[in-house]
């Protein structure tokens, strides 16, 4: 992977991510955070857990001393429009100043049960978008069941969106 090819899909992920956001949050706050028997129990919870873990591999990646709040606390409107929407703008700024080396770099981390991981940076850029893409397909699915028409948020359609 290139770091022009980690912009792309850092970008991508955002672009998607917000798309999902933007859906759950024109629904009723009790269909928000309804119980739905999907991955992270509810859409805010889901889309909490996406913002986790994009925040867990920033740190990880970028910026080791960055604070961890609570999971409960990534899981509020407040949070997901907020401070998500600023970690992603820090991944973008991280993905615009980066270099090929910077992706090749090895990043060295402790992972939750504190074992010791070595990965590319190209492949934990990779592991970010393709675990929030898993986890917003769920959303998608959790919107469907509730009878809403989800947004397109396939990298595709980003692709087009960037050409016109």
């Amino acid at each position: 992977m290139t770091a022009a090819e980690a912009r792309t899909h850092i970008r991508y992920s955002g672009w998607a991510s917000r798309k999902a956001l933007d859906a759950a949050l024109a629904l009723p706050p009790e269909d928000q955070s309804k119980p739905m028997g999907v991955s992270h129990e509810s859409i805010l919870g889901t889309l909490g857990h996406i913002y986790m873990a994009d925040r867990i591999w920033y740190k990880r990646v970028v910026e080791p001393e960055l604070h961890m709040p609570p999971m409960a606390e990534m899981s509020t409107r407040e949070a997901l429009t907020g401070e998500w929407q600023e970690l992603q703008k820090r991944w973008e700024a991280w993905a615009d100043s980066a270099t090929d080396a910077d992706i090749d770099r090895i990043v060295t981390y402790a992972m939750r049960d504190g074992s010791p991981g070595e990965t590319p940076a190209s492949q934990l850029v990779l592991h970010v978008v393709n675990h929030a893409t898993l986890h917003r397909g769920q959303v998608i699915g959790m919107l469907r069941q509730l009878g809403v028409k989800p947004p397109n948020t396939d990298l595709f359609f980003y692709l087009r969106e960037l050409r016109s």
